[in-house]
C-alpha cells in the first residue's frame, strides 16, 4: 500500500503547484492499477477541499489529453442523512466521461465491475439539460432548464481503506465516481414539469438486491430534492472558475437516495422509483 506525503502546508505558488502534481499522480496510479492509498490527508493535514479541486483540475486535464470525452458531472455526497457516517459535511462534484456512463436497455444493463476498488452502488435521478440553470433557481425552474429526468445507478468506488477519508481525500479522487447506468428516460414537458417539480422532493425510492428489500431512500434526502441539488452543483460552479459552467447537453446525476451498498459479481440490483413515476432500472455485474 502506498503512503501519503508529509510536511508542512506549502507557502509559495510553486510549492502548491509541486504538491497538486504529486497527489494528482499518486491518484492517478491508484485508479489505474485499482489500487488502495493511504487518505492524502493522512500525510497532509493542511489538504483541504480547495486543493483538492486543484488536484482534480489537473487529473481532469491529463484524462483529455489521454482521450477522455466528459458528457457530464456527477454530484456526491448530497444526500444528508449520511453525512454522519462518512465523516464528509458538504457536497463534492466531478465529471462523468463518455466511456463511463452507459445506457440500459429496457431498463436492464449488464456491467463488469473489473478495474473498480471497492465498488458500491447509488440509486440516483439523473438529469439531461435543456439549458444551464440559473444558480439561483428553484426546482421548478431546474425543471423548465430539464429535457429529461431518468432512473440511475452510479458505481462508486473508492481508493482510501475502509471508505475513510475526508471531503478533500475523496472531492480528489474523483468524486468516487467509477460508472454510470442510465435508465429510461422521462421527458420534461411544461405540462409536467411543475409536477416533477414537487414529486421529486417526495417520492420514496426502493432499492433491492435480487428481490430482498435492501435499503429505502426519499428525494427529500438530497438536499431537499435532486433538482435542488443540480441547483447546488450551478451556484458551487459559479465560484470556480477554473472549471466549465454548466452546459445545454450534459448529464448531471445528483446524489444517491439510499446509503451506498457494496456490490459484488453475480449480484443483481433494481431500483423502483414509486410515486415519480420512473421506470424501474436493473443491473447485474459480472
Amino acid at each position: 500500500m502506498e503512503s501519503a506525503g508529509t510536511g508542512p502546508a506549502p507557502a509559495t505558488a510553486a510549492a502548491a503547484r509541486s504538491r497538486v502534481v504529486e497527489v494528482a499522480d499518486r491518484l492517478i496510479a491508484a485508479q489505474d492499477r485499482a489500487e488502495l492509498i493511504l487518505p492524502i490527508t493522512a500525510g497532509d493535514p493542511g489538504f483541504d477541499v480547495p486543493a483538492a479541486y486543484d488536484v482534480l483540475d489537473e487529473i481532469e486535464g491529463r484524462r483529455r489529453r489521454q482521450g477522455w470525452q466528459a458528457v457530464g458531472r456527477k454530484i456526491g455526497f448530497t444526500n444528508r442523512t449520511l453525512w454522519p457516517r462518512y465523516g464528509v459535511f458538504q457536497p463534492m462534484w466531478a465529471h462523468l466521461w463518455r466511456h463511463t456512463v452507459h445506457d440500459a436497455e429496457h431498463g436492464r444493463a449488464s456491467l463488469p465491475l473489473g478495474g473498480m476498488t471497492q465498488p458500491r452502488i447509488e440509486p440516483e435521478v439523473v438529469f439531461k439539460l435543456r439549458r444551464p440553470p440559473a444558480a439561483a433557481a428553484q426546482a421548478a425552474e431546474v425543471l423548465a432548464a430539464t429535457e429529461w429526468i431518468a432512473p440511475g445507478f452510479e458505481i462508486v468506488h473508492c481508493h482510501f481503506p475502509d471508505w475513510k477519508f475526508s471531503a478533500a481525500d475523496c472531492t480528489a479522487d474523483c468524486g468516487l465516481h467509477g460508472q454510470l447506468v442510465v435508465g429510461t428516460p422521462l421527458r420534461v414537458t411544461e405540462q409536467n414539469a411543475i409536477a416533477l417539480a414537487a414529486l421529486l422532493r417526495r417520492f420514496t425510492l426502493t432499492l433491492r438486491r435480487d428481490r430482498e428489500l435492501i435499503d429505502t431512500g426519499g428525494g427529500a434526502n438530497v438536499l431537499d430534492s435532486p433538482a435542488l441539488a443540480l441547483a447546488h452543483l450551478a451556484r458551487l460552479l459559479s465560484s470556480q472558475p477554473q472549471f466549465p459552467p454548466l452546459s445545454a447537453g450534459e448529464i448531471v446525476t445528483t446524489g444517491t437516495l439510499t446509503d451506498a451498498w457494496p456490490v459484488a459479481p453475480g449480484d443483481t440490483w433494481s431500483s423502483d422509483y414509486g410515486a415519480l413515476g420512473l421506470e424501474s432500472l436493473t443491473v447485474a455485474f459480472r
